[in-house]
């Protein structure tokens, strides 16, 4: 007979969820409030009655929706070619064998020690150089593939597909493009999904790069947008309230997207510690 989680195991996991939502309730908190009441002390720790005056504010101050749509298409299109190219680049590393193969993900490993930070000024003066600064295209490429997507396509799909099914298929007759469309991405998909759930979460909480290479540009992304409402005009200090009110509404869409996607989430996670 198998024993149940014990009350240390429990405590432990509520524990767990409630600092896990104990920013986001702060923030929704903050955001609820009157700016005075925002910087005074002590803190308040119940909502208040102002978060709707608040994000009307935000939406006045910002063209929030234009910046929401922005970071739709970037996540977006991110996500899909993150996913479509982690997922060839792993299928290759995983089933295919050719020289050079283990050297080449020793490498792709190796970049993912290597801070991001260190290469925003190349690509800044790159884009530049091809006029790119101030467009989405710019937000975008940097993101089309990733050395982390790369590493779990290609440790998923070591296990996941047997190479009898491939030989199989390529006995058939099967092209190697044809093996990929019907054989892997079929075996893929629980992972395939989990990657373009993070990585679209990755790319709308993305502040730096956009704040760079968007700099000056009517065109921006729905984090740099909010970082137009830190200090409020005639004032030296931030209004926390409206802060934290947008804070809010660029959180929303997240969690939406998460609620329509728990389920394939969850059993994705299951299929792969089932496949382990």
């Amino acid at each position: 007979m198998t024993r149940r989680p014990g009350f240390l195991v429990y405590g432990l996991l509520v524990a767990f969820l409630l600092g896990s939502a104990f920013p986001l309730y702060w923030s929704f908190v903050i955001g609820s409030v009157t700016r005075q009441r925002a910087i005074q002390a002590p803190p308040p720790l119940i909502p208040g009655g102002h978060f709707f005056d608040n994000a009307a504010r935000v939406l006045d101050r910002i063209d929030f929706w234009s910046a929401l749509l922005n970071s739709i298409i970037v996540s977006g299109i991110s996500a899909v070619s993150v996913v479509l190219f982690s997922t060839l680049a792993g299928y290759s590393f995983a089933k295919l064998r050719f020289r050079g193969s283990q050297v080449g993900m020793i490498f792709v490993v190796a970049t993912m020690a290597v801070p991001t930070q260190l290469a925003l000024v190349p690509m800044l003066k790159q884009f530049s150089n091809l006029g790119l600064t101030g467009t989405l295209p710019a937000v975008i490429l940097p993101w089309m593939v990733t050395a982390f997507g790369v590493f779990f396509m290609r440790q998923y799909l070591v296990d996941a597909i047997p190479d009898e099914l491939i030989d199989a298929a390529r006995v058939d007759g099967a092209s190697m493009i044809r093996t990929f469309w019907t054989v892997a991405i079929p075996a893929a998909r629980p992972a395939m999904a989990i990657l373009a759930l993070f990585t679209f979460m990755q790319v709308w909480t993305d502040f730096m790069w956009p704040l760079i290479v968007l700099q000056g540009s009517d065109v921006q992304t729905l984090q740099t947008a909010l970082d137009a409402l830190k200090v409020a005009p005639g004032q030296g200090h931030a209004d926390m309230a409206l802060v934290q009110a947008g804070t809010i509404l660029a959180t929303v869409p997240l969690l939406l997207l998460f609620i329509a996607t728990g389920r394939h989430l969850v059993s994705g996670i299951m299929q792969g510690a089932v496949k382990g």
